[in-house]
């Protein structure tokens, strides 16, 4: 039998308009679409009048365990299935990573559909060195396992020089910041806030600065900081 398709299909981080032609025609076309939040997703499937044909399957990682065989099983019956997250590109920081290994585990074909990327959008608008980067996703939420990787991470970017990328939440960003003070010192950073949205903001400054700020008035939206320890 002729087996499906796994579509990894990324979808606008804010503005709706940023999706391409391409996505859209997957999001139309396929038999299903796990993701994160179905709601969220039914939204942007009502605005590219996409939501009459696929069903949604609700993926996101308490359930990986639970739907990983049902969605095998969905593409070894020849069903395709598109992969999407809240926002971005499905598996960088999101879920899907498990059922992507496993699909070529199972010789099922995947294809991503390339699009918008929270790191690549603000790497390349951030005036940071592009050249070589390491993308650290969201920091632990323990302070000892926060500080440990942090420092590991300054040895081993002594020599190579590249900028550092990091997602936060707003309500752990003084935590985050607090360490990259600790292990770096009073280095310059840039905060990225609420990218491709209506309050978009970026803003370079110093690591105790941003402290300050944040101390008197609650961060508000999702955050990238960006830092290169050499500059």
């Amino acid at each position: 039998m002729h087996k499906g398709t796994l579509f990894i299909v990324a979808t606008p981080i804010g503005n709706l308009q940023d999706i391409t032609l391409r996505a859209i025609e997957v999001l139309k076309s396929v038999n299903y679409i796990a993701c994160e939040d179905t709601r969220k997703t039914g939204i942007l499937l009502k605005n590219l009048d996409a939501g009459h044909k696929s069903m949604l399957i609700s993926y996101y990682e308490q359930t990986e365990d639970l739907r990983i065989p049902n969605i095998i099983n969905l593409l070894s019956n020849g069903q395709d299935v598109a992969l999407v997250s809240d926002s971005g590109t499905p598996t960088i920081s999101d879920p899907g990573f498990r059922l992507v290994r496993e699909c070529v585990k199972q010789n099922i074909e995947v294809v991503s559909i390339p699009g918008p990327s929270a790191v690549i959008s603000a790497l390349v608008s951030s005036a940071l060195p592009t050249d070589k980067f390491i993308f650290l996703g969201f920091l632990p939420r323990k302070p000892g396992h926060r500080l440990k990787l942090l420092e590991n991470l300054k040895s081993a970017n002594e020599k190579l020089e590249a900028t550092i990328i990091i997602y936060e939440a707003p309500h752990r960003l003084i935590k985050s910041l607090t360490s990259i003070h600790s292990v770096f010192g009073n280095i310059q950073i840039t905060l990225m806030r609420e990218l491709t949205k209506i309050h978009e903001e970026r803003i370079s400054e110093s690591v105790e600065n941003f402290i300050k700020k944040y101390d008197s008035q609650a961060p508000r939206g999702e955050f990238v900081i960006l830092f290169n320890p050499k500059i």
